[in-house]
C-alpha cells in the first residue's frame, strides 16, 4: 500500500490516507472472514468459489450450483449438470486473473481476502488520480469518502462478487489516461469490459465523457463503439452458446417489462425501451421515493458535490440508467454489489468538479481555472457527510455482517450473540468432517460455501446430479442446518417457508434411500444407503413435529 503512495509527497494527509485504507483493509477482512467462518456467507459465495476451484482442475466457468438456478433446471425441469458453464448467465472472464493465486490458496475465504484487497487497492489508486489536480487535503477527503461510502462498504462486506473488480480497473484506466499511457489504457479497457457482459456499460460512460469534454473525441468515439458492440456481441452471440439463461431468464428477470412473449434478447430489450418513450421514463423515475433515496446515498460521502459535477453526471448516468431501467428491488440498495459500478464516475467526477473542470473544452478550462479551495466550514460539512455515510452503513447491517451486534428485530427480539453462533458453527464443524472430500452432496444455503470446493453440490432440496459421465444419480450426502432459519423465522417470512421446505425434504428423503447419520440440535446429515442412526432418528423425529408446530403457528 505504502508503494501506491511512493511517488506522491507523504505528509499528514499522505499518512492519514495510509491509515485509512490499513483501517478499511483490516475491519473489512476482519468482519468478513468472521462471517465466513460463522456460517453466514451464502450461496454467491458457493457459486465463485466452486467455479475458481473447477477452474485449477481444468474445468473452467463450470459450477452445478449455477446450473441449479439455470433456465434449463428452473424453467425445463432438468437436474443440474456439472458440466454447465456459467459464462451463459454472467461472461466473466477476468476471474481468470486471479485463478493462480487460487490455485496457491484453494479455499473459500481467499475469494474474500481477494475482494477486500481489490476494494482497498481501489482507494489508494483514487488518491494517485486526486493528486494529479487537488491538494492533498482535498485528496484525502475524497479518499476518505470512498472508504466511507455505503456503495462501498457494503458491497465489500458480502458474498464474493465479479464487480468488486471495477472500482480498481477504472480508477487505474483513469489514471493511466490522465499520464497518457495509451498501452496501459487499453489493457485496462479490456480487464473493465471482462469483469461482466454488462460491465460496457461503465466504459461507455466513460467515452462519452471524453467526447464531451473535447479532451480526447476520437479516442472517445472509439470507447463508446467498442463498449457498446461488446454488450451486444457477447449478449446476442457469445453468451448464449453456452446456454440459454440470457434470454430467458435474466433479460426477464431484469427487463421483463418491456419484453413480449417468453424470451428476449438484448437487442429486443433495447429497441422496445426505444418505441416506448412513456413507459422508459415511468421506469427511470418510479419509484420516486426509493430512487432519490438511493441518489442521496451514492452522494452523501462526496458531501453532494457530483449533484453539481458535470463529469459525474456524464459517466455514471449510464450504470444508473442500467439501474433505474431493472424491475426487482434488489437493484435499488445501496449495500447491494450493483452500486459499486456506480461510484467511479461519481469520484472522477468530484476531482473534475474540485479541480474546475468540467465537460466543455477541457484544454482551454486546464489553462485558466484554478483549483477550488477547502474552506474550514465545508471540510467539517464533509467529514460528518463520511461519518454519517459510515453510520447509515452500520446500521443497516449489510448481509447479516454485523449480526452478532445488531438485533435483526426488536419486536419479537431476533438475535444471535457470537459465543452462541461460534458453539453452533463448531457443532456444523463436526458434521461436516464426516462428509469426504470428494463426495457429492446437497446442503443448505449458509453451508454450501464450506463445501463447494468439489465437482458435484447442489442445493436442498435438490438431490439429483448429473456427472460427467452424464448419469443422473442422488446426492451421497445430505446436510442442512436448520437451526439458522429457526432462529429467524419469526420475523423474515421466506425463512420461515425454507424452514418448512428443508424439514420436509429430509422426512421425504428419510423414507427413500437415505439414513439419519447424526443430528446435533437443528443439524441434520444424512447419507444415501445407510441405516440410520437409532438415537439421531429419535432426535430429528421430536424436532420435526416441533418444526411443523412452529412454522403452522
Amino acid at each position: 500500500m505504502v508503494k501506491m503512495l511512493s511517488r506522491a509527497k507523504i505528509g499528514s494527509e499522505g499518512k492519514a490516507v495510509i491509515i485509512s485504507a490499513i483501517a478499511f483493509f483490516s475491519l473489512t477482512l476482519g468482519l468478513t472472514l468472521h462471517r465466513h467462518f460463522t456460517f453466514y456467507s451464502s450461496y454467491d459465495q458457493g457459486i465463485f468459489n466452486q467455479v475458481f476451484w473447477n477452474g485449477i482442475h481444468g474445468n473452467w466457468f463450470q459450477s452445478t450450483l449455477s446450473s441449479q438456478l439455470s433456465t434449463n433446471v428452473i424453467h425445463a425441469g432438468e437436474v443440474p449438470d456439472v458440466a454447465y458453464h456459467r459464462l451463459g448467465q454472467h461472461f466473466t472472464p477476468a476471474l481468470l486473473l486471479w485463478l493462480p493465486i487460487y490455485y496457491l490458496f484453494p479455499y473459500p475465504a481467499t475469494l474474500t481476502i481477494l475482494q477486500v484487497t481489490f476494494v482497498t487497492t481501489a482507494g489508494l489508486v483514487l488518491y494517485r488520480l486526486a493528486r494529479l489536480y487537488l491538494e492533498p487535503a482535498i485528496a484525502t477527503l475524497i479518499t476518505s469518502s470512498f472508504y466511507g461510502a455505503n456503495a462501498i462498504i457494503g458491497p465489500t462486506l458480502g458474498n464474493f462478487h465479479d464487480i468488486s473488480q471495477i472500482p480498481l480497473f477504472v480508477f487505474s484506466l483513469l489514471l493511466a489516461m490522465e499520464k497518457r499511457c495509451w498501452w496501459l489504457f487499453t489493457i485496462l479497457a479490456i480487464c473493465v469490459l471482462a469483469v461482466r457482459e454488462d460491465s460496457g456499460i461503465t466504459l461507455f460512460g466513460i467515452g462519452a465523457y471524453l467526447i464531451l469534454s473535447r479532451r480526447y473525441p476520437r479516442l472517445g468515439v472509439a470507447v463508446c463503439l467498442g463498449s457498446l458492440l461488446y454488450v451486444l456481441i457477447v449478449t446476442n452471440l457469445i453468451m448464449p452458446l453456452f446456454s440459454d439463461d440470457i434470454s430467458k431468464r435474466f433479460m426477464l428477470e431484469n427487463f421483463g417489462q418491456y419484453a413480449e412473449g417468453d424470451q428476449a434478447s438484448t437487442l429486443e430489450i433495447i429497441a422496445k425501451m426505444i418505441t416506448s418513450p412513456g413507459l422508459l421514463l415511468r421506469e427511470i423515475f418510479t419509484p420516486f421515493f426509493d430512487t432519490f433515496k438511493y441518489l442521496l446515498g451514492q452522494w452523501l460521502p462526496l458531501a453532494f458535490i457530483p449533484v453539481v459535477a458535470p463529469a459525474a453526471w456524464v459517466i455514471s448516468i449510464f450504470p444508473l440508467l442500467k439501474l433505474f431501467l431493472s424491475q426487482g428491488d434488489l437493484v435499488l440498495s445501496i449495500s447491494i454489489r450493483y452500486a459499486m459500478s456506480v461510484t467511479p464516475g461519481l469520484f472522477y467526477g468530484s476531482i473534475l468538479w474540485w479541480a474546475r473542470q468540467g465537460v466543455g473544452n477541457f484544454n482551454q478550462a486546464i489553462a485558466l481555472c484554478q483549483p477550488r479551495k477547502l474552506r474550514p466550514k465545508f471540510r467539517r460539512f464533509w467529514i460528518f457527510c463520511i461519518c454519517l455515510s459510515t453510520f447509515f452503513t452500520i446500521t443497516s447491517n449489510p448481509s447479516e455482517t454485523l449480526y452478532f451486534l445488531i438485533p435483526t428485530a426488536i419486536k419479537p427480539l431476533v438475535h444471535v450473540g457470537a459465543p452462541e453462533q461460534w458453539q453452533h458453527t463448531q457443532k456444523i464443524q463436526a458434521l461436516l468432517a464426516k462428509i469426504p472430500e470428494d463426495a457429492s452432496v446437497s446442503a443448505t444455503t449458509w453451508i454450501i460455501p464450506h463445501l463447494s470446493g468439489r465437482r458435484e453440490i447442489i442445493r436442498l432440496p435438490g438431490l439429483e446430479i448429473k456427472n460427467d459421465r452424464q448419469e443422473i444419480n442422488q446426492v451421497d450426502y445430505i446436510i442442512a442446518d436448520l437451526w439458522h432459519n429457526e432462529r429467524y423465522q419469526a420475523v423474515l417470512t421466506d425463512l420461515r417457508h425454507n424452514l418448512n421446505i428443508t424439514a420436509k425434504s429430509i422426512d421425504v428423503a428419510l423414507a427413500s434411500h437415505y439414513g439419519m447419520s447424526d443430528f446435533n440440535q437443528g443439524i441434520v446429515l444424512l447419507q444415501k444407503d445407510v441405516p440410520s442412526n437409532p438415537q439421531a432418528l429419535n432426535e430429528w423425529q421430536a424436532y420435526f413435529a416441533r418444526i411443523q408446530s412452529l412454522v403452522k403457528s
